[in-house]
């Protein structure tokens, strides 16, 4: 087996190993038998029964073994692993990859378009997120909320190194803990699908050395998808203020997400906005540049 295949089983043994440590027997169905269980969660061999497949082919499977996977298995097997969509979208990434994809990414580049979108957004924060979460472009307000990502180096422009090394992103993000676990969450899922991208795994080296708590996380394979939300935020300015986010996808760059931060009409938050908008209205607008 080539060693980059090898690395796509390991990450599969090491997803599917977590996601069964998560569902008790009572969870599937099952009639627990009065013995002392040496592991946390479903025993490889329950998992197989409720897949319906032979154990020796499970435990294949979550070893790393060379096996072809069907389709219909790795849907009996998110239904017995009780698998979130997320997580289904995951087991499928990861036991079927797709052809071409130990190739090296191509430099993502913002349209001049979506630059205009973001600075006529005004009072709104937003921002274009893309590959490893890095940070592609950021209006006014979203460099005034989170941080002047445009006066970074080239390779620190990125949301989840902000959230983790950054100090200040600490006290800003008000359930800082949450922020940061959706952030590891999102970054799992695009190793999914782009396992041999060399600066995912410069990231994650770096995070992993520098902060225990990426390092835990990491090793959970916890995978989410951010569409919406709300965030809390302590900000230096202008105090407390929650936002709701939405997250859309471009059409022709899947890769590329843009984030939009807006606050509840009438709201105190909606009137801290304003005022962050007026602290920053004399600030330079922002210089595009591509990853």
């Amino acid at each position: 087996m080539h060693p980059s295949a090898r690395r796509d089983r390991s990450e599969l043994g090491e997803f599917l190993r977590t996601r069964r440590g998560r569902v008790t027997p009572e969870d599937a169905g099952l009639t627990p038998v009065p013995t002392v269980r040496r592991v946390p969660g479903l025993r490889r061999e329950e998992v197989a029964q409720l897949a319906g497949v032979s154990v020796d082919y499970y435990v294949r499977l979550e070893r790393g073994r060379d096996v072809n996977v069907s389709e219909a298995v790795l849907d009996a097997i998110a239904r017995a692993l009780r698998l979130t969509d997320d997580e289904r979208f995951h087991l499928y990434a990861l036991a079927r990859p797709v052809r071409g994809r130990h190739r090296p990414q191509p430099p993502q580049r913002v349209r001049p378009s979506i630059h205009r979108i973001l600075e006529t957004m005004g009072d709104h924060p937003a921002l274009v997120v893309g590959h490893r979460t890095d940070v592609l472009a950021a209006n006014r307000m979203a460099r005034a909320l989170l941080t002047d990502f445009d006066a970074l180096p080239y390779r620190e422009r990125n949301m989840a190194r902000f959230i983790f090394l950054d100090d200040a992103a600490r006290s800003l993000y008000a359930d800082w803990e949450t922020v940061a676990r959706s952030s590891v969450a999102a970054l799992h899922l695009y190793a999914g699908r782009h396992p041999h991208d060399p600066r995912l795994a410069e990231l994650v080296g770096e995070l992993s050395v520098r902060d225990q708590d990426f390092r835990r996380w990491w090793a959970g394979h916890d995978v989410a998808r951010r569409t919406h939300g709300s965030k809390r935020f302590h900000h230096p300015v202008v105090g407390d203020l929650t936002l709701n986010y939405d997250v859309l996808a471009a059409t022709d760059d899947p890769d590329q997400l843009l984030g939009v931060y807006t606050a509840e009409p009438g709201s105190p938050s909606e009137e801290s906005l304003r005022l962050l908008s007026a602290w920053t209205a004399d600030a330079d607008t922002a210089t595009p540049y591509a990853r």
